[in-house]
């Protein structure tokens, strides 16, 4: 099962990849404890650490909400073809995701909204797909919700350096400005309010726009937080952070916050690169927080 229903909103899950990040966990995640991997060992393994080639488990994947009528993509994954010579895992490939959202009933011209939660590589790539080599926009329907502060951070005419070097290169001209150009993209500041049932909200910290996406239905509540944290290891060691994080302290707050949140609300945590069973509950534990459930989808194996 890769559809749960929440309330009076639908979420699908649609994988574009899964499998290793050719990072190991000490590069990935250069905060965390040596012993933490150990500690956790047992249940990090093999869904989110391959412990035969010592290199982090991820997914790539989509959010297919269904809400009020809308269909709406909660990020876009790598993309097909784009050339991303700083960061190779993700460059030139050539996978079937419109076929994911095809067989989840979706096709392009069905999308209305598309969020992204911030403007990293894997985060954008289907915003575009190219057609007689130029980029277009692969939902011509849809308006794409983008967090102003990152559209101003990674354009490159504002020159800003990152934590990533030139890992982010082309990603702004081939999958933002295009879907700007064509009248598609709506950006948006403090939050926005989507529908009754969704709300974006600033969750600054790993990019100075990141965004979480709340779902509050009923009596059920989700946050689809992008992200927020690469590995479940960050549920139970929240104030570490990934190498890609802008602001270290203010990544560590603003987990720190919303984990709170979800332990307050009974809130379902859907991270962006979560393979296994792709989300979780939270509960305080002490001064940190624990993994109380995992989320109720199909658990996938790597391998793509």
């Amino acid at each position: 099962m890769q559809e749960i229903v929440l309330g009076d909103v639908t979420v699908t899950r649609v994988v574009e990849y899964y499998g290793s990040v050719e990072m190991s966990p000490d590069v990935f995640f250069p905060e965390a404890p040596e012993r933490a991997w150990r500690e956790h060992g047992s249940w990090l393994e093999p869904d989110f650490v391959d412990p035969a080639s010592n290199v982090c488990v991820s997914a790539i994947q989509t959010w297919v909400l269904r809400s009020e009528g809308r269909t709406i993509l909660v990020d876009t994954g790598v993309g097909n073809h784009k050339d991303r010579p700083y960061a190779p895992v993700w460059s030139r490939r050539d996978t079937d995701f419109l076929g994911g959202l095809q067989r989840a009933g979706v096709r392009p011209e069905d999308v209305d909204l598309v969020v992204n939660t911030h403007l990293h590589v894997d985060h954008v790539g289907w915003n575009t797909r190219l057609d007689d080599r130029a980029w277009v926009p692969t939902f011509p329907n849809a308006t794409y919700l983008v967090p102003r502060r990152d559209f101003d951070f990674w354009n490159p005419e504002n020159g800003h350096a990152s934590v990533l070097g030139r890992g982010n290169q082309n990603v702004f001209e081939d999958s933002v400005a295009p879907v700007h150009e064509a009248g598609q993209v709506r950006l948006w500041d403090g939050s926005h309010v989507i529908d009754r049932n969704l709300r974006l909200e600033l969750a600054p910290g790993h990019t100075p726009g990141s965004s979480v996406l709340a779902l509050e239905s009923g009596t059920d509540r989700a946050l689809f937080v992008g992200d927020l944290l690469h590995s479940p290891l960050q549920f139970v060691e929240a104030d570490v952070n990934s190498c890609f994080c802008e602001d270290p302290a203010e990544a560590r707050a603003t987990r720190r916050r919303l984990f709170g949140r979800a332990d307050e609300t009974g809130a379902l945590v859907l991270p962006a690169h979560l393979g296994g069973h792709g989300a979780a509950e939270v509960a305080r534990d002490g001064d940190g927080f624990a993994i109380k459930s995992w989320g109720p989808f199909a658990r996938i194996e790597g391998g793509a």
